[in-house]
């Protein structure tokens, strides 16, 4: 299947040279990635990285075909594939019978029926975890940003989603791993054509990780891949669906998905939580309507999962927040057989590279792209926007599964936080991202927070 040759004849995509490219990749490569995709208008480009050459894919009508018309064509493989199959192994992030096999068996987990069966815990517990903030806001201590956003997720996702199968000693473990593992595949991420029998920077610290996380989920796999129960969670869930397959590798499979799982349920929550205190201090006018809303909607009392419908400004915030700060920013794909695109002829084998980082901010799909404007996800600032101008849960087939576990849990989160208490700072008041498995801010982040008065 092919598009656009008749409107578009086959020509050859811009290519941009090595000597302009490699020196601003290697100075900053988040910023570089994102003016390439600015210059290049929506045009498909070709990235020159001497023996890696992708093309870098930011159309929302490229977009679209690419991970929902022609889905099949374009799969989760290839080199910029590498560092995370080594953590996550044929799970949920895989491709192929393994996705398609994990994906059958913890999608009825996130059936908006099971979430909203399960709403009242996530209220609850996300509550008790913002307990723990109270006692730095009397004090007035600075708290850590990622560290107190990954205890309130880390306690929401092992009691509602693992059944506590997870202690919170070992989700406290769990965290810094998955961080280091974000954050030591850089240099994998910058230089992909190097073979992995060549050392380079961050290996080690992977590997540690890599351990670290192990340690926690083989036993747990261990205890009971043989004895699943009739649980819910999603370890019960993959103990059953790898046992009724009968035979093969299943402790493995349960392993890579629960992996998987949790870190896509908590490290990329807790990532997104992060950058949103930044913006809160930049812009006053968006934080104080965001805690008026709060005031009105839940008042002096617990925040409640009947709140949410109503809480529509936050969820405008935590849209936005997405827009600056997807949660995922990088879907790389491998072409599976040759095929047209935007009158380009992509050949079999070749990596396409796909960041709704970039495409959602570039001022050919967006007004403003680089301001905090919760705004623009009102009834009136989405009219006529483009399906895949936002996609920050990906598309099509391979969309993620949590995504509205995420939009539910974080608005709870928020609101939760910001009933109880005033942002009384942030530093710094601009987070800049560094490349990883999942952006993440360069610098320390801390707010201060103050009790508010009850009523």
């Amino acid at each position: 299947m092919s598009i656009d040759v008749a409107a578009n004849p086959v020509r050859q995509a811009r290519t941009l040279p090595l000597r302009q490219v490699l020196p601003a990749i290697l100075r900053d490569p988040v910023r570089a990635i994102l003016e390439i995709g600015r210059a290049s208008g929506g045009d498909i480009v070709r990235v020159n990285l001497g023996p890696f050459r992708p093309y870098l894919i930011t159309h929302p009508d490229h977009l679209q075909h690419v991970l929902r018309g022609n889905s099949a064509n374009y799969r989760r493989d290839g080199v910029l594939w590498k560092p995370l199959h080594r953590l996550f192994g044929e799970s949920v992030m895989a491709d192929g019978p393994a996705w398609e096999k994990s994906r059958k068996a913890l999608q009825p987990v996130f059936t908006a029926k099971n979430v909203e069966a399960l709403a009242a815990r996530m209220a609850e517990t996300a509550s008790e975890g913002i307990d723990e903030l109270a006692a730095p806001a009397r004090s007035g201590l600075p708290i850590d940003v990622p560290s107190a956003m990954a205890r309130i997720v880390n306690r929401v996702v092992m009691r509602i989603f693992f059944g506590d199968k997870i202690t919170m000693a070992d989700a406290e473990r769990l965290a810094p791993a998955f961080d280091a593992v974000g954050t030591s595949v850089i240099f994998r991420y910058l230089l992909p054509f190097v073979p992995y029998r060549v050392p380079l920077p961050g290996d080690r610290a992977f590997g540690n990780a890599l351990r670290t996380i192990d340690d926690v989920v083989v036993p747990l796999v261990d205890r009971h891949k043989d004895r699943p129960g009739d649980g819910d969670d999603i370890v019960s869930v993959l103990c059953r669906a790898a046992d009724s397959a009968g035979g093969g590798p299943k402790a493995r499979w349960v392993r890579d998905n629960l992996v998987a799982m949790l870190a896509t349920a908590t490290e990329t929550t807790a990532g997104a939580l992060t950058w949103l205190w930044p913006l809160l201090q930049a812009h006053p006018e968006v934080a104080a309507r965001l805690r008026q809303e709060i005031r009105q909607v839940v008042g002096d009392g617990p925040v409640r999962p009947a709140h949410v419908p109503n809480l529509t400004y936050t969820k405008q915030v935590v849209q936005e927040l997405l827009r600056l700060f997807p949660v995922g920013w990088l879907f790389p794909r491998m072409v599976v057989e040759p095929e047209v695109l935007g009158g380009v002829l992509l050949e079999k084998g070749e990596t396409l590279v796909i960041s709704p980082f970039i495409t959602h901010r570039m001022e050919a799909f967006w007004e403003r792209p680089e301001e905090f404007d919760p705004g623009r996800f009102s009834g009136r600032g989405s009219s006529g926007r483009h399906r895949y101008a936002y996609f920050p849960f990906g598309g099509g087939p391979h969309q993620c599964l949590g995504m509205h576990v995420f939009m539910l849990e974080t608005q709870l989160i928020v609101a939760g936080i910001l009933s109880r208490f005033e942002l009384v700072s942030c530093t710094p008041e601009v987070a800049t991202p560094q490349i990883g498995a999942s952006l993440r801010p360069r610098q320390r982040v801390e707010i201060t927070l103050r009790p508010l008065p009850r009523t």
